[in-house]
């Protein structure tokens, strides 16, 4: 059982419930089956309505944290969340402060939940932070367009993903050549769907460089520095994220500012792929910066 103690400026006292871990879901879900007014929107992890602040009463327990890309991405637009917690909450299982609602599932400890009641209203967030700087110049309305451009990304990608996998095994990095030949095939998955599902596509589309990035480089392409064969393995995965982090931003603002619903379903696949493929590179980033954190300092003391 968790013990789950809503706060609120909106409400006339604290309330707690009773949740079983695991079968009501989130914290919004438990919310809302006890009429606590928590608000929200989307429900969906992308509008931010239902922030809330989580306190665990007992901090120094661990347990696995899920920040989807979505409630990552949100909570940064908020200004809630840094590098160090996100960092945290991946390798260490250490919470972070703020949480969505709607995307925080209840698990067995208790907790503190604090809103702000009426005074959160649904926020219209940048799709991303390249997006808020967009300016119009292309906006995708039919199936074809979607997928002639995705076969595009896609295809530069796994080309991308080949060089970094070849710098890396000729530099005896092994583990590393290993993921970027994985991220390669899973690219190479992704046009041989996008063909699939569109017939005949135009490989000659390339994005406008007024939609989101000013380079005229295809979203998944990363800067010239990712072929360097002398690239370090720290080097070559930021060079990857970058790429993925584009990639991703691209079929974000398509499906948001798209008018055609079967675009927007087809962009949101993508979103989804590109968002798990984001988190992994982000993890091993991590890894690979605490390694060398601690690498160095044990050359200090030696």
């Amino acid at each position: 059982m968790a013990n789950i103690t809503f706060s609120s400026p909106v409400m006339a006292k604290d309330v707690t419930v009773y949740a079983v871990a695991g079968d009501r879901g989130t914290i919004l879900a438990v919310a809302k089956s006890h009429n606590i007014p928590i608000p929200f929107d989307c429900q969906d992890g992308e509008c931010g309505s239902c922030l809330v602040q989580v306190e665990h009463f007992n901090p120094k327990a661990k347990s696995a944290v899920a920040l989807t890309e979505k409630e990552k991405e949100v909570l940064r637009q908020l200004g809630k969340i840094t590098k160090d917690e996100i960092a945290n909450a991946e390798v260490n299982d250490i919470p972070p402060r703020y949480r969505l609602a709607c995307q925080c599932f209840v698990r067995n400890e208790d907790i503190l939940v604090r809103f702000e009641g009426d005074k959160t209203k649904p926020q219209r967030l940048a799709v991303t932070p390249a997006a808020a700087h967009y300016k119009g110049g292309m906006e995708i309305n039919t199936p074809q367009e979607f997928f002639s451009y995705a076969a595009k990304v896609e295809e530069d990608a796994a080309l991308h993903y080949d060089s970094l996998a070849k710098a890396m095994a000729d530099a005896g990095n092994a583990p590393v050549a290993k993921l970027f030949a994985q991220l390669a095939d899973f690219s190479r998955l992704h046009l041989a769907e996008v063909k699939s599902r569109a017939g005949n596509v135009d490989l000659s589309k390339n994005v406008p460089p007024d939609y989101a990035w000013p380079d005229h480089a295809t979203p998944e392409r990363a800067a010239v520095w990712a072929s360097d064969t002398t690239l370090t393995r720290l080097g070559a995965l930021k060079a990857a994220l970058q790429g993925e982090r584009r990639g991703y931003e691209f079929y974000r603002a398509v499906e948001a500012t798209t008018k055609s619903p079967e675009v927007a379903a087809a962009a949101k696949e993508f979103v989804n792929e590109e968002a798990e493929h984001v988190r992994i590179l982000e993890a091993w980033i991590t890894q690979e910066e605490w390694s060398l954190k601690h690498a160095s300092k044990a050359a200090e003391n030696a």
